[in-house]
């Protein structure tokens, strides 16, 4: 099992990104065949999604081991974390999979080398831009991380305060990571830069908030719901990766005024709290 995360600074502008860890979570429930590279998924909570990155991570998974021309596997996954909304169900996915595939082979491997796996499934099933090892890092670990997507390297952990609860806005139509026009996030750089040396310097909530303003005209979002989200009293509120959903950081006395504020536009308000425990193998 696996939880989920939101963007604190996202990575596909610049190549270095930060997240957190919420408690949404995916499981998955991996049973080794022995028909051999046949691997078989369902997304019990939303059978209409393509399994491509099921069945792409165990593959990888496979081959770590070289045991891929001698098993096949039945994996079924369960979510409380809405898909396409980017609100990280491909990274928790991922870890959950990855890490239920060990498990089933019986081998170890040390978390890191879990992530890794998981974030070369979404690439080889086109889930990702960056590769998502912030998201994969922020599911897998809990807390803060600060990272750098390019050369996958964990740059900065920090624990995440009390008071403080997440809301999610979470509109009804979904969009693909692997749909984004990377070339329309050039002029954001810079802006994006910014956001992620706040996030590095532990200014995370400010980071948050910048990000969101600059992925949002980027790609074409209204920022209008993180603004009234931030007048009616939370301390961050932004675009949670490529949309379009969004994520407001709120100090429980003001919770019932944001809440509020969120819902008075259309879409579901979901409400999380921060998760710090690490992924880990649930029988």
């Amino acid at each position: 099992m696996a939880h989920g995360a939101a963007t604190i600074v996202n990575a596909i502008a610049s190549g270095r990104g930060a997240a957190f860890g919420l408690d949404l979570w995916t499981k998955a429930e991996v049973k080794l065949t022995n028909e051999a590279t046949i691997i078989t998924g369902t997304i019990s909570s939303d059978p209409e999604e393509k399994t491509t990155l099921i069945e792409k991570t165990v593959a990888r998974v496979f081959l770590r081991f070289g045991v891929e021309r001698q098993f096949g596997a039945k994996v079924t996954t369960s979510s409380s974390i809405p898909i396409a909304r980017g609100l990280k169900s491909s990274s928790a996915a991922a870890n959950a999979i990855a890490l239920a595939t060990v498990a089933a082979l019986t081998e170890e491997l040390d978390d890191l080398s879990v992530i890794n796996l998981g974030v070369d499934g979404a690439f080889d099933a086109k889930v990702t831009v960056t590769g998502a090892f912030d998201d994969a890092c922020a599911s897998y670990f809990g807390g803060v991380v600060v990272t750098d997507n390019s050369t996958r390297k964990l740059l900065k952990r920090f624990p995440l305060p009390n008071g403080l609860t997440v809301l999610l806005h979470v509109p009804t139509n979904k969009a693909y990571t692997g749909d984004t026009d990377v070339n329309r996030l050039a002029t954001i750089k810079p802006a994006v830069k910014a956001a992620f040396k706040e996030a590095q310097s532990g200014n995370l909530w400010k980071a948050l908030t910048q990000n969101g303003i600059a992925y949002s005209s980027a790609l074409g979002y209204d920022n209008s719901i993180a603004e009234h989200a931030l007048a009616a009293g939370a301390l961050a509120a932004g675009l949670c990766g490529k949309g379009p959903a969004v994520t407001a950081v709120v100090p429980d006395a003001k919770l019932d005024a944001v809440k509020a504020a969120m819902r008075s536009h259309e879409g579901k308000v979901l409400e999380a709290h921060f998760n710090s425990q690490k992924a880990r193998v649930v029988k």
